[in-house]
């Protein structure tokens, strides 16, 4: 199935920034915390959003990706 990307390329690269540094968090605290769980959840959506260019839940909401000429 193909999806329409609806994220900028700025956006992209901060999402995968940010899940880099949630998975590195989960994956020194993994059994000491619960949030570890929880980021490594987050880490995992954030890099497959940031990926793939698309995010269901921006698509919901009806927003588009804003073509530049």
């Amino acid at each position: 199935m193909f999806y329409v990307k609806n994220l900028p390329n700025w956006e992209r690269i901060l999402r995968v920034a940010a899940a880099i540094g949630l998975l590195i968090f989960a994956y020194y605290h993994w059994g000491n915390s619960r949030l570890s769980v929880g980021g490594a959840v987050i880490g995992a959506a954030l890099v497959m959003t940031g990926l793939m260019g698309y995010c269901p839940m921006c698509a919901m909401v009806g927003r588009k990706l804003i073509k530049q000429k």
